[in-house]
Order: structure tokens, then C-alpha cells, then sequence
């Protein structure tokens, strides 16, 4: 009896989770229920989406139309680069942090931090102008290069090496081991979680970064993914039908998707480590 009762409260638990799942999941259902309608008759009755028949028309025509997968390329291009970068630096930075004695370390990473209090849209008239007077506008850098500034990479990364216990350093150096031998080989492999989980949100941002690719990418084949079917919503929604639009949406969102699936536990394992230090 005892343990029946004392399971209600953890059914209870999960029903109402399930329920605020379901209830957040709702907008991404109805998009995908739409996106295998037919745009006629979504035209005709949205409630249709509920009723058979269901069709990949939209889909196909995705893959048909060359000028998607462009947009995906560029978007798969500057999310890799940006992530690739900013894990590198943000490690280097971090270890500097966090196990180098230099003058004005203290103050360095004081900097470091205040940038986190400046937003994107402050400092966006003073970068377009120096990459215009560089003319790299409509290139991969000028998509790649602001995003390498990640001032939260470094003070997660900085705080991951500060938990790592000094002894490992000096036992690695007693071994004649240099500084960067025990950064590539020692601590590094030991900040995988954190690695992991920085790489993921630095990835996602990148992949939705809207603000800045809009401003920089002005020719139609430098366009990112969000841009372009941006664009095409607001330029086409009319002839395209809802249908269509639907399913761009879901073919952009999917690969974050699933990089989310493949790495998912290493953002446990980082969040547990977090909460256990």
C-alpha cells in the first residue's frame, strides 16, 4: 500500500511532464502535419491537414529546387568552421585562464566577461563597415570570422580547466612533458563534456544566426539556410503555397535535430559534472 501511494506523486510527476511536452511539442507537430498536405487544399481548409490524403509533393519539390541545397551547403560550411574555431580558441583561451601565471590575467578575463553584457546589435554598424572597407562581404569569412568571439566559450572552458585538479600538471611535467604537450594530450581529452556541449550550442547558433548573415551575404548563392527560406517565405508565400513552407521549415530544422540526438550525452555529462562541482 505504502509503495502505491508513494508512487503517485512520481506518476503525477510524469503525466503533467508528458502533458507540458506534448503542450511545447504542439507548434512542431502542426508544422510537420502540414508540411505533407497538399497546398490546395490547405488553400481551401487548414483544418484538412487532419484528414487523409497525405504527400511528399513538398518534399520533392525541395530537392528539386537546386537553389536549397546551396543554402544548406553554405549553412553546413560556416556552422562547422564557427564551431571548429570557437571550440580551438575557446580552449586555448580557457587553459591560458585557468593553469597560466601571466601580468594581467585577472583583468584580461574581466574583459573577457564583459563581453557577454554586449549585444550583437551594438557593435553591428562598425563591423559591416570593416568588412566592406576589406571587401569580404558575400564570402565564407566575413560569415565565419565574428562568430569565433565567444566570450561564454572561454568562461566555460576557462571554469572546466579550473576544476581539473593542478596535480595532473605537475606530475605531467616531472615527465619532462611541455606545456602544450599536457594541453593537447592531457587535459584537453578530460574536457570532452564541455567541449561537446559548446560545440552543440555553437552550432546551433550558428545555424540560426539570421542578424548578421542577412547584412553580410547579399548575393543569392552566399545565402545561408534561415536567410533563404526567410526570403522565400516572404517573397513567394503566395505562390508556393503553406504546405511548401512548412516543409522548408522542417528540412531546416532537421539537421539540428539530429546533431542534438548524436551528441545529447555528452550535455547530460557535462551538466552533471557541472552540478557536481
Amino acid at each position: 500500500m505504502s509503495l502505491c501511494v508513494g508512487g503517485r506523486p512520481a506518476r503525477t510527476a510524469i503525466m503533467l511532464t508528458a502533458i507540458a511536452a506534448l503542450i511545447m511539442l504542439t507548434p512542431m507537430l502542426w508544422v510537420v502535419i502540414l508540411s505533407f498536405k497538399d497546398n490546395a487544399s490547405l488553400m481551401a481548409d487548414t483544418r484538412s491537414a487532419f484528414l487523409p490524403p497525405w504527400t511528399l509533393a513538398n518534399y520533392w519539390s525541395i530537392v528539386g529546387e537546386g537553389q536549397v541545397f546551396t543554402w544548406l551547403m553554405n549553412s553546413v560550411i560556416v556552422a562547422l568552421a564557427m564551431t571548429v574555431g570557437v571550440l580551438l580558441l575557446a580552449s586555448l583561451a580557457g587553459f591560458g585562464f585557468a593553469r597560466l601565471e601571466f601580468p594581467g590575467r585577472r583583468f584580461l578575463f574581466v574583459i573577457v566577461l564583459l563581453g557577454l553584457a554586449i549585444p550583437e546589435q551594438a557593435v553591428i554598424i562598425g563591423r559591416h563597415q570593416m568588412f566592406s572597407a576589406a571587401e569580404m562581404h558575400n564570402t565564407y569569412a566575413a560569415l565565419v570570422l565574428p562568430g569565433l568571439s565567444m566570450p561564454f566559450g572561454v568562461f566555460l572552458m576557462t571554469q572546466y580547466f579550473r576544476a581539473i585538479p593542478r596535480e595532473i600538471d605537475d606530475a605531467a611535467r616531472l615527465d619532462g612533458a611541455s606545456r602544450l604537450r599536457i594541453f593537447w594530450k592531457i587535459l584537453l581529452p578530460l574536457t570532452l563534456p564541455a567541449q561537446a556541449t559548446l560545440g552543440i550550442f555553437v552550432f546551433f547558433h550558428a545555424w540560426n544566426d539570421y542578424w548578421w548573415p542577412m547584412i553580410s551575404a547579399t548575393d543569392k548563392d552566399m545565402l545561408t539556410l534561415t536567410v533563404g527560406v526567410a526570403a522565400t517565405q516572404m517573397n513567394f508565400a503566395q505562390a508556393e503555397g503553406l504546405g511548401f513552407l512548412m516543409a522548408q521549415a522542417v528540412f531546416a530544422g532537421l539537421p539540428t535535430l539530429l546533431v542534438y540526438l548524436a551528441f545529447q550525452k555528452y550535455i547530460v555529462r557535462a551538466v552533471a559534472g557541472a552540478a557536481g562541482q
